[in-house]
């Protein structure tokens, strides 16, 4: 198995540090808002990841956060009035709600910063008796980065680059300007613990880094998130834990694409976030997962305003092959082997989820021309796409179920077109081409255009 590290720019075998074992960490939601496109896309990506990994035999340890006290959370809190530990608790049990709508498994471990706070402040305790750490003596503490050299390893910056797109607050109590907070001292009215620096709250960024050890120890094996967190995130988390433990803190470090809708990034202030809840009101939770898993997870996903529709339109097309082989046939024994082993070939190549669903066309098409001689392979084939498939959370549901609640999603068509349709298709399976051309002029005299595609074709009114 291959896997590509952020860290070193490349794939690399993957190793373990214990023989049979993973120990994986995803950075999680801050709780501010409600869960988007995005968080799903991540927490879908993490999810595969964990589940192949399982699959290929390692005992899997998968951690994921709930960043539950910043300044975001803070200012919600103002804003409506509610106590800010009570705001966050119920977003997660809202974001818990939609995720679990949406299928995406619970990691092993839940982790909170607030569940975590003493475990924050003896970290950053230890940090300042190694001489990494300073009180600034306004109740902040900060992380001194000159005192670590490798800064700036993960996200390839130096120290001209590290305040471009950073939000820098002028204190006159830090050393360098590239220093971060680890602890805040607390504001009137805000959300405070005690500590040996007065009352306050975690920094972003030692949150990930204490949970981490707390949960894991001194050092895991892959460690991921959006590649919006490789800096200042992931290179403060990488800063704050090697300096305390001398050790490398992940061997792999894995960072999924940035969402953009219709070619623009989603944002508040662009008015264009897909929240998570609005997406599943209008299509499955195979569609969305379809649609986000055909691309390779590293690279952005261009959400269009067609995606989750094309998506949905495929798994029907290819639900009703299933359902056909459900009902014409018992379950077989034996399978396809060969279908799980290109699957798992591509997963092995740094979970290429796109190149592994690109191969159900191919092995749809070949169910269509088994059902079509009445070979009850169809029905092994379709029982193996199942089996293999469900890892990537897709034709887990029932046929007839799926194809009654998502009937609408093609385009009604006459009986006496599809018919038309149908001999059509046969006839190309046969290579009977002159009586495919005359079908095709029949459905343009009932006014439609029929289009081949790799999975059997589309009708569209002329």
């Amino acid at each position: 198995m291959k896997i590509y590290n952020s860290l070193t720019r490349r794939k690399e075998e993957f190793v373990p540090l214990e023989a049979g074992k993973v120990k994986m960490y995803a950075c999680g939601i801050t709780v501010s808002g409600d869960a988007h496109i995005g968080h799903a896309f991540q927490a879908i990506v993490y999810d595969v990841f964990r589940k192949f990994l399982e699959k290929q035999g390692y005992d899997v340890t998968y951690a994921r956060n709930y960043t539950d006290v910043d300044d975001k959370i803070i200012a919600k809190s103002r804003e409506t009035g509610i106590p800010a530990d009570v705001y966050a608790a119920q977003m997660i049990e809202k974001i818990d709600a939609v995720m679990a709508k949406a299928h995406i498994d619970e990691p092993t471990v839940w982790l909170k910063a607030t569940e975590n706070i003493e475990n924050i402040i003896g970290f950053i305790g230890a940090l300042i008796e190694k001489g990494h750490a300073y009180a600034g003596g306004n109740g902040d503490v900060y992380f001194d980065v000159d005192s670590f050299p490798a800064y700036g390893r993960l996200s390839g910056r130096d120290k001209s680059e590290m305040l471009d797109g950073v939000r820098v607050e002028n204190d006159e109590c830090k050393r360098s300007p590239y220093d971060f907070a680890l602890w805040k001292a607390a504001k009137p009215g805000e959300i405070a613990w005690d500590s040996p620096w007065g009352k306050g709250r975690p920094g972003w960024h030692i949150e990930c880094s204490a949970m981490n050890r707390a949960a894991f120890g001194d050092r895991i094996d892959i460690h991921g998130g959006g590649r919006d967190l490789v800096f200042p995130h992931h290179e403060n988390e990488i800063a704050q834990t090697e300096a305390l433990t001398g050790k490398r803190f992940a061997n792999y470090w894995v960072h999924n694409g940035l969402i953009k809708v219709n070619g623009q990034k989603m944002s508040k202030s662009l008015g264009n976030v897909l929240l998570l809840e609005d997406v599943l009101a209008k299509y499955s939770d195979e569609a969305l997962k379809f649609a986000l898993l055909s691309a390779n997870y590293r690279a952005d996903i261009n959400i269009t305003d067609r995606l989750f529709a094309e998506a949905e339109e495929h798994l029907v097309r290819f639900y009703k092959l299933i359902a056909r082989a459900e009902e014409m046939f018992p379950a077989q024994e034996g399978g396809f082997p060969a279908i799980d082993e290109k699957f798992d070939a591509a997963m092995n190549d740094d979970f290429n989820t796109a190149l592994a669903l690109s191969d159900l066309f191919g092995y749809f098409k070949d169910v269509s021309a088994l059902l079509a001689k009445n070979d009850p392979a169809a029905r092994r084939m379709t029982d193996q796409i199942r089996a293999t498939y469900g890892l990537l959370g897709i034709f887990r549901k029932d046929a007839k179920e799926y194809l009654a609640q998502h009937a609408e999603t093609e385009e009604a068509v006459p009986a006496d077109v599809k018919k038309v349709a149908e001999e059509r298709r046969a006839a190309r399976l046969a290579k009977d081409w002159a009586k495919s051309d005359a079908l095709r002029e029949e459905l343009k005299r009932l006014g439609y255009a029929v289009k081949d595609t790799k999975d059997g074709y589309t009708l569209s009114k002329l």
